[in-house]
């Protein structure tokens, strides 16, 4: 689809401005990556969806066929998709017979008061729902999610003719920054969805996220809000929570081990061994307080110092009860675990963060880090900080340049 000017939006965000894609924005709402339960329109009618609809690549709405229950009457039809209320009457829509047939106009930002809702050429008013009341991520989070999706080994010639004159000590020192700016960004993110649902819900919804990976991602959200964590027991059954949401699983190109079947049997297993795991989280959160990290110490005194190899075997037994390890493990808590607890309990932990080892990673950014020296694996030993530094710094090339 071709992209207008008003199909993009600049806002500010932690690594400096960016610029956010409408088709960002109709991601959100295919993907349904949102809170979707107690969903109301402005105007407080409830709002159920059904299906989204299919996603239209040319002409006219951005979804087709959506079916939807409003006030508990299903309602079938097509959807438009605008970061504001008032770019319904700016482009027109209202005139144009394409959209004759659409029955919700999907907005990110609240409509001023006073502000004229959509209407069809007939002159009836369109039902609106705002989306930004009920996102559980910051919207550079989307962005930068967008811009993951597309980066491929390719990045890493481009990097290497961009970076390679700067010395290791210099690269380190912006990789550290950068890291620092995606630490918070990852913080930000756990403050949020503490907020919106409560800290056992967050912690829930965040582990069975991490848990999913990156194609399973929203799926495994879907099935955080609609099984709890006290349903969870010896019972449950994994085929019904599968087709709670069948339609959203992807399993193509999905390694056996990550199958969505298996990490579920594998989260309910780890639940039964730990049914209260949120709460021993938060135990072990606490217990990083005392920890004191020196910015200008290597990340292998740190881990000496701070006993990282025994904080890690404590939440394995105290919190995951075994049932996790290896990369995954790793990514749980640089990912999940342990901004979560910064978040919760105010306290920093971004040195901790930052020479934790690496979870998972696009496999070019370990490669990366070596060739441009900043791991050398003697003095300067790979690490999350650096590893997310990297990250960040493609991201920010692709985005905020």
């Amino acid at each position: 689809m071709a992209l207008s000017k008003a199909s993009v939006a600049e806002m500010q965000g932690i690594y400096g401005p960016f610029t956010m894609a409408e088709r960002v924005l109709q991601k959100i709402w295919w993907r349904q990556d949102f809170l979707r339960r107690d969903l109301a329109l402005v105007g407080g009618q409830s709002l159920e969806i059904i299906s989204p609809g299919r996603w239209n690549l040319l002409g006219g709405p951005d979804f087709h066929g959506a079916r939807l229950r409003i006030n508990g009457q299903i309602v079938v039809g097509d959807v438009e998709v605008h970061f504001h209320q008032r770019d319904w009457h700016a482009h027109g829509h209202e005139q144009n017979p394409a959209y004759a047939n659409v029955v919700l106009h999907v907005v990110l930002f609240p409509p001023n008061e006073g502000q004229v809702p959509a209407r069809r050429r007939d002159g009836g008013e369109i039902a609106t729902v705002v989306l930004l009341p009920w996102l559980v991520r910051a919207l550079e989070d989307y962005v930068v999610d967008d811009a993951l999706e597309g980066m491929t080994d390719r990045d890493d010639s481009q990097a290497m003719l961009e970076l390679a004159d700067v010395p290791p000590e210099e690269l380190r020192a912006r990789l550290h920054a950068l890291a620092r700016a995606r630490w918070e960004q990852k913080r930000a993110t756990a403050r949020l969805r503490i907020e919106r649902v409560g800290w056992t819900n967050a912690a829930h919804a965040t582990a069975l996220e991490i848990l999913g990976y990156r194609r399973n991602r929203l799926p495994m959200l879907a099935v955080a809000e609609r099984w709890p964590l006290e349903q969870w027991s010896a019972q449950l059954d994994v085929g019904t929570v599968m087709e709670s949401v069948a339609e959203r699983w992807a399993r193509h190109g999905v390694r056996p081990a990550n199958q969505p079947t298996t990490r579920l049997r594998q989260y309910r297993e780890w639940v039964q061994r730990k049914p209260d795991w949120p709460s021993d989280l938060a135990g072990w959160g606490q217990s990083l307080a005392k920890i004191v990290v020196r910015e200008e110490v290597g990340t292998s005194v740190v881990r000496r110092s701070a006993r990282l190899g025994q904080l890690r075997a404590d939440l394995v037994e105290r919190v995951v009860g075994g049932a996790v390890g290896g990369d995954r493990l790793q990514t749980l808590i640089c990912d999940g675990f342990l901004p979560l607890c910064a978040a919760e309990s105010g306290h920093d932990h971004f040195g901790l963060w930052f020479h934790w080892p690496a979870g998972d990673v696009p496999a070019v950014i370990p490669r990366l880090l070596r060739n441009l020296q900043v791991c050398d694996g003697k003095s300067h030993v790979a690490n999350q900080g650096f590893a997310q530094g990297m990250l960040a710094w493609l991201i920010r090339r692709e985005v905020f340049a």
